[in-house]
């Protein structure tokens, strides 16, 4: 009996979302590459681009009926190059090389937070609640670190003048996507229910604020949900310390649609 089924031999893999996980790869390589050429800004433009790719592929194989078991797994791989290697490297050549032991420590623990908040994921896709992360996705991750390197680079200021706020964001980063702080997913918002008016609204004005100074809009916007985690789990502390009902935990739910696997953002 071979090894292999001819089934399974014959069986092929999606193209279309494996075609945006491979450019979400890239574009993760691509920022290692220009990092080591000292082009801190395109790599830093590199790791939003995966983002933005990044964060479709699991939507289009919803819409095209394409999910496989195949594509998760590349997806997660693809994150740890894009979300959790790419930023450390790339940070680590832009301001903590020469900080000595302090530099690589800081890069090392926000790659090995990546790589265990993608395996924890994994494990507990279907036992999660859908609208809460727990612990910080490793998107937004990667867009601390990126940010402040863009924010920086863009005003005209060297990696050297604020390594150590570097290498602090980089372990914050790093630390926030393992620990059990729960983090808004945006999974409960329906795009298919009609909103007021004054949303598409809101929406236009979004997208001028964020054109107007793309790096620091973009920035800060991490930045806040990256701290909104903490304060929640300090109110919801402060109200169980007083002796509150306070706001419980969420409960843990079945993640029920299997294309959440393939779902970047919920990473």
């Amino acid at each position: 009996m071979p090894l292999i089924s001819n089934e399974k031999r014959r069986r092929g893999i999606y193209i279309l979302p494996n075609l945006f996980t491979t450019a979400a790869l890239f574009a993760g390589f691509y920022a290692i590459v220009q990092a080591m050429n000292q082009r801190f800004e395109v790599a830093a433009v590199a790791i939003f681009v995966a983002m933005v790719l990044d964060g479709l592929d699991g939507r289009v194989a919803r819409l095209t009926r394409t999910q496989s078991a195949f594509g998760a797994e590349y997806d997660s791989l693809s994150d740890m190059v894009s979300f959790g290697a790419a930023p450390a490297l790339v940070v680590y050549e832009w301001a903590l090389k020469d900080t000595g032991k302090f530099g690589w420590i800081a890069a090392f623990i926000y790659c090995a937070g990546a790589a265990l908040r993608l395996a924890r994921f994994n494990t507990n896709i279907d036992v999660v609640d859908k609208r809460f992360f727990q612990g910080l996705p490793s998107p937004a991750a990667a867009a601390l670190v990126a940010g402040l390197v863009w924010v920086v680079t863009d005003l005209g200021l060297a990696g050297q003048d604020v390594r150590w706020l570097a290498g602090m964001l980089t372990i914050f980063a790093g630390v926030s996507m393992v620990s059990n702080v729960l983090f808004w997913s945006g999974k409960d918002i329906n795009l298919r229910k009609s909103v007021p008016f004054i949303v598409v609204i809101a929406l236009v004005m979004a997208f001028a604020l964020v054109s107007s100074y793309p790096p620091g809009v973009l920035f800060g916007l991490f930045l806040v949900y990256a701290g909104s985690g903490y304060v929640v789990y300090a109110m919801r502390w402060m109200k169980q310390r007083r002796g509150g009902t306070g706001a419980a935990a969420p409960a843990p739910q079945a993640a029920g649609d299997a294309a959440d696997e393939e779902d970047s953002a919920s990473k």
